[in-house]
């Protein structure tokens, strides 16, 4: 009998065959923290160890409060700077390094490869999978335990398989798509469960899209979500993975799935989320006249290059509306949109351009929301008091759908202006 994705790569990580159900215990090539590494640190103390088990299999980016918002932010990073210099830890991004939102850096720089398994301590860490990593995020707690012992014990989870056919429609993209899935199977429908995109419309898709879609994973409940490791992906991350054991895996053809679903792209059009769980799916034409205050264009789901791209062609020669912020997903992917004139005309619009980083998706730095505002976000996350007020709305939508809201004025479908 065929093995799936989770089974083939945690039966490799382990040294010996799994099956869902069993408990596998694997060491993480790579374990991801950013500035909760400052309570992760306290927790290590406390074992009462002096060293982590290998520094080197550790990465710590900062990315929420960048630069520190608070006073007690600044003190968190100033902990975590002395202890990454007492640990000799090499992989460190820090404001002043090339770095960005972590799970981007992880796909970017290579620590997330094909084959790999990597943890960390972010729900988001499944968006890893989009380049064949199996990856999952863990508790402050155990990503402690990690460092100091170098190794974690999983739960080989089952598995839901996902066909996507057919192209794009102008205007639709893969934030669409994975929030129409979201919309069908809840978020508690995919507990614990692995989460496989298959067919030739993911085949289509660029990495970037994949980790939009893998990416959001978690918000229907999944413990890791996982693209085909292909030659796209090989040559997205050439010259850059930092694990010389990266073997692309992918699951045997005739695996068996605890539940399947099919999507013909083609037939798909623009969404949103709307407040206040992810799960709430409307399509944007059935929506009505939805005033909007704020825009967002970033996070770890939408803010790479051809996120900004198609965020530009929209906006180009044209003003928004309401206040429209712009936060890069990388350093690397700043600097692009730079020599692409992206940014330039972003600007033109009157968008505003802040630093790579989380900032207004928790709602701790930059672009918080007043009561009985209402923002349109490219962000993965739309629950009540998210951005800001417990009193204010928030819908998740593609950067197609953001950019045109914020120049209408209220939630608008793209296809207006890119038929």
């Amino acid at each position: 009998m065929g093995r799936t994705f989770a089974e083939k790569i945690l039966s490799k990580a382990c040294g010996k065959e799994v099956r869902a159900g069993e408990v596998a215990v694997v060491q993480p090539n790579f374990c991801m923290s950013h500035e909760n590494a400052s309570a992760i640190i306290k927790t290590f103390e406390k074992i009462g160890l002096e060293k982590v088990f290998n520094p080197d299999a550790i990465v710590i980016i900062f990315d929420h409060t960048v630069p520190a918002s608070t006073p007690a932010y600044a003190a968190a990073h100033k902990i975590v700077r002395e202890f990454v210099t007492r640990q000799g830890i090499k992989n460190f991004y820090d404001l002043n390094s090339n770095g960005g939102i972590c799970h981007q850096i992880m796909c970017q720089e290579g620590y997330a490869a094909p084959g790999m398994v990597t943890v960390g301590s972010d729900s988001h860490t499944c968006m890893h999978g989009a380049v064949g990593a199996f990856s999952t995020g863990i508790g402050r707690t155990e990503m402690a335990a990690v460092w100091a012992t170098g190794s974690i014990w999983l739960q080989v989870p089952h598995s839901i398989k996902i066909n996507a056919t057919g192209a794009f429609a102008k205007g639709v993209t893969a934030k669409d798509l994975i929030l129409k899935v979201i919309g069908d199977i809840k978020s508690d429908g995919a507990d614990y469960m692995s989460v496989e995109f298959h067919g030739g419309g993911v085949d289509n898709m660029s990495v970037s899209e994949r980790m939009t879609l893998c990416n959001m994973g978690v918000e229907m409940g999944a413990k890791n979500a996982v693209c085909p490791p292909d030659a796209k992906v090989l040559e997205y991350q050439r010259g850059k993975v930092k694990n010389p054991a990266s073997v692309p895996v992918w699951a045997d053809a005739d695996a068996t799935y605890g539940r399947e679903l099919s999507y013909d792209l083609a037939t798909l059009e623009p969404c949103v989320a709307k407040p206040h769980t992810v799960d709430n799916y409307a399509p944007v034409s059935g929506l009505g006249k939805v005033p909007i205050h704020q825009a967002f264009i970033g996070t770890c789901t939408n803010a790479r290059l051809d996120d900004l791209r198609v965020a530009a062609s929209v906006l180009k020669g044209r003003t928004v509306a309401v206040r429209t912020l712009v936060y890069p997903a990388s350093r690397q992917v700043f600097r692009e949109a730079m020599d692409e004139g992206i940014i330039q005309t972003l600007l033109d619009a009157g968008c505003t351009i802040e630093h790579p980083g989380c900032g207004p998706c928790i709602g701790v730095y930059g672009g918080a929301l007043a009561d009985n505002e209402t923002c349109i976000s490219t962000a993965n996350r739309n629950f009540r008091g998210r951005m800001g007020s417990k009193e204010s709305n928030i819908y998740l939508a593609s950067p197609a759908t953001v950019a045109w809201s914020a120049v209408r004025g209220e939630v608008s479908d793209p296809r207006e202006v890119l038929s």
